[in-house]
């Protein structure tokens, strides 16, 4: 009889603990008792004679697509049966809502360095962010390239580009080679730039624009902005220099810390590192602005140790409005 009683608390002990690692793991907001809080239970339940015996059962529950493993004690009395069930879940770094990739822990909207984590909707943008100032936008279907200049790998998959604007003269933002990589597969492709540019590239046929213009290139709205490459030194002529804003949502003022004419920014590419630049006024720059989201360019002149102390003052700056650093590396997708 003695085996038979047994056998059933520890059935009926087993079929409690499922019960409650169903409920702990399925239901929103349920928590698991610490190990240290269960075993303290047991241990008060000892000290006045109870005789008890603890039984440990690990537990792998698949949710979704997050194994959750949990740790049940289970608290027998060996004369009335099960006294408690008491669950432990182990503790993890990573919050409520977050995910795990490699040693990073990435909120539930930023993206992955491999891709993003949700889905594009209709209309909206994928940025591509290439060495130094190059960037690539994709929209329906469709490319639009900045700045790709020799600083930056040679461009190798421009099919379906509309447009390359390129914001001024200097060498790191453009180079014949790279426009002709691009002009290669997408030889309807217009390229945009203002006057200092047209001189440079005079073998290529270049619109000019200015600051203020609106053009429309494919699904892409560009309007303009600056007018003035920033001073590196008087010694050095200040060329052409104009900003520009894809479809009211990315703002990339090439070389300058001219601002746009808009009530919000979502996205903002900030000059991290320049011969033309202090870390001082693209702390100001971003603190001025206040955008949504911003992300370092401008960044292949300095080292490794230059580049992590610029991203850390820039997320310092967008933190100080509400906003939110994403730590775009050469390669790296967001969805705009």
């Amino acid at each position: 009889m003695s085996a038979v009683l047994v056998s059933a608390v520890l059935v009926r002990a087993v079929i409690m603990g499922i019960v409650v690692v169903l409920a702990v793991v399925s239901v929103p907001g349920v928590g698991c008792l610490p190990l240290r809080a269960a075993m303290m239970l047991v241990v008060r339940r000892m000290v006045v004679a109870v005789p008890f015996v603890p039984v440990a059962v690990v537990s792998t529950v698949r949710r979704s697509a997050t194994v959750v493993r949990c740790v049940i004690v289970l608290c027998v009395d060996t004369g009335r049966g099960v006294v408690g069930v008491l669950v432990h879940r182990p503790h993890s770094n990573t919050p409520r809502g977050y995910q795990r990739q490699g040693s990073d822990t990435i909120p539930p909207d930023i993206p992955s360095r491999a891709g993003m984590l949700h889905t594009r909707q209709n209309g909206a943008m994928k940025l591509t962010k290439l060495e130094h100032a190059a960037l690539i936008v994709e929209s329906e279907g469709q490319k639009l390239f900045i700045d790709p200049g020799s600083f930056s790998t040679p461009i190798t998959d421009a099919t379906d580009t509309v447009a390359v604007v390129i914001t001024h003269e200097h060498a790191d933002h453009w180079t014949p080679e790279q426009l002709n990589r691009i002009l290669e597969t997408s030889p309807d492709a217009t390229i945009y730039g203002p006057e200092g540019v047209a001189a440079a590239a005079s073998d290529f046929k270049v619109t000019t624009v200015h600051a203020g213009d609106t053009v429309e290139a494919g699904p892409f709205t560009l309007r303009f902005f600056g007018g003035k490459h920033a001073v590196i030194h008087s010694s050095i002529p200040i060329v052409d220099n104009v900003g520009v804003v894809v479809n009211d949502a990315l703002v990339y003022p090439g070389d300058s810390f001219a601002a746009p004419d808009l009530s919000e920014i979502n996205v903002l590419a900030v000059p991290s590192s320049a011969p033309w630049l202090k870390a001082s006024e693209f702390i100001d720059y971003v603190l001025g602005l206040k955008p949504r989201h911003a992300f370092a360019t401008h960044e292949m002149v300095s080292s490794v140790v230059g580049k992590q102390m610029a991203n850390g003052r820039i997320q310092w700056a967008v933190e100080q409005g509400g906003g939110r650093y994403l730590d775009l590396q050469p390669g790296d997708t967001y969805d705009i």
